[in-house]
């Protein structure tokens, strides 16, 4: 008697192991169980509540079309493959006609070396002890680029002397598993492609990432729609063949985000010389406010880098206008410290007119050789910026203007309540928008 009720339990406790890891919304591990390849279509698929192209009635492909997978084997790190499981099945005897090759990911984008000279040019000393933001809970930053996870040490310690706390970061999915296991309760990810990938096979493999990072528990996608970068990819946001993607989001209820824009002095300078392959800015801005007129107008949409825009307050101010969804965060330290600084009084009423949509970024980028210093050289000028009515010279080189032209902060001195909004409140509310929020209360 005891043999079958042992034989019953395990059956009913592996059935029970088996759908949860396959179907539910935490399954990260989903890919471990074989799925059938679905034939064209639309609608959703067996158990799959947002499979992109599953007919409800699913045409298996013949065996003598083996199945290739295209394995990405990460960015070089500590924990640069963890993410390989994502896409890998058990090996077993119906596998015989898969194939697997392995290819590298592209790159991501080249970093400048940090060099003191570019980066503390002023000879600030960064370690000096510096209050923490006036701020009631933790302090949030909704934009930068944690890229891998042997980054992360370094990168938290100078965010703690800094007094920022949490972190809505993009970095490749290769690294996003091990950054969520061992930093997960202070990060929050943007999905994002592979970087720089311009192969035919783009769209299908950023939608296999986006729903990666969807298993992770990223409810925001990120659009790098600046004008170089459209060139590259011979795309925009408008363009048909984005349209899977977006329904993908819409489906769902995901935030975006989106670059579109450069500064000012990239528009008047290497832009200029070929208009015809850069486009101007007026059609960037026509084409972000067709998508926005088509996104649900219940999800938040996030402009990056103030808009793209910081050059032009009136711009961002119909926009805001016109879409009670958008957000705009204030990431790109050299961009907003130049322009920021230059239109000081504007500025301040800006934020101040619109505390309740504006997110605090800082766009820091981490990289091998980036340090305590390099790192605190950008919370610093974001926090002199924001925070006080501190004028003077900014430690970071700017490499747009001229050296006897270099940008000096102006701080706008914020009220304590557009602080607390900026650091905080907002990034708690568009987070919970989307159903996701910190490892506390």
């Amino acid at each position: 008697m005891l043999l079958p009720l042992a034989v019953m339990s395990f059956c009913w406790a592996f059935g029970v192991l088996y759908w949860y890891m396959r179907y539910s919304d935490w399954a990260i591990y989903r890919p471990m169980f074989p799925l059938p390849r679905y034939a064209g279509g639309e609608g959703q698929g067996e158990g799959d509540r947002f499979s992109r192209s599953a007919p409800m009635n699913p045409v298996y492909e013949p065996a003598e079309a083996p199945l290739t997978l295209t394995l990405s084997p990460g960015v070089p790190g500590e924990r640069g493959s963890e993410a390989e499981h994502l896409l890998k099945s058990p090996a077993t005897d119906d596998d015989k006609d898969v194939t697997v090759t392995e290819t590298k990911p592209p790159p991501p984008p080249a970093l400048a070396p940090a060099k003191e000279g570019e980066y503390n040019r002023t000879r600030i000393d960064f370690h000096l002890p510096m209050p923490r933001p006036k701020v009631r809970g933790p302090v949030i930053d909704f934009h930068c680029h944690l890229l891998a996870a042997h980054h992360a040490k370094g990168w938290f310690e100078s965010a703690k002397h800094f007094g920022i706390d949490y972190f809505v970061t993009m970095c490749p999915i290769e690294e996003a598993v091990g950054l969520q296991r061992d930093w997960g309760d202070r990060l929050q990810f943007i999905a994002v492609p592979a970087w720089r990938e311009v192969t035919g096979n783009w769209y299908d493999n950023f939608l296999n990432r986006l729903e990666m990072f969807y298993n992770l528990g990223s409810r925001i996608v990120k659009f790098h729609m600046a004008p170089g970068t459209m060139a590259m990819r011979k795309y925009r946001l408008d363009s048909p063949e984005l349209r899977p993607i977006f329904r993908e989001i819409h489906d769902r209820k995901m935030a975006v985000m989106t670059h579109v824009g450069d500064p000012d002095t990239w528009y008047h300078g290497k832009y200029a010389a070929d208009p015809a392959k850069f486009g101007l800015r007026d059609e960037h801005y026509q084409m972000w406010e067709a998508a926005l007129a088509e996104h649900p107008k219940d999800v938040p949409w996030i402009g990056a880098h103030m808009g793209g825009n910081p050059e032009d307050l009136p711009r961002l101010q119909r926009l805001l206008d016109a879409f009670p969804n958008l957000y705009l965060d204030c990431s790109a330290t050299r961009w907003m410290v130049r322009e920021i600084s230059k239109r000081r009084e504007t500025a301040r009423e800006f934020f101040i007119r619109n505390a309740d949509r504006i997110l605090f970024g800082s766009d820091q980028v981490s990289g091998d050789d980036r340090g305590f210093d390099f790192l605190a050289s950008r919370f610093w000028c974001h926090r002199k910026l924001w925070e006080t009515a501190y004028i003077g010279p900014s430690p970071i080189l700017d490499p747009d203007v001229p050296d006897d032209q270099q940008p000096v902060i102006h701080g706008l001195a914020l009220p304590d309540d557009v602080l607390q909004k900026l650091y905080h409140d907002n990034a708690i509310k568009v987070l919970g928008q989307v159903g996701v929020g910190f490892g506390w209360g």
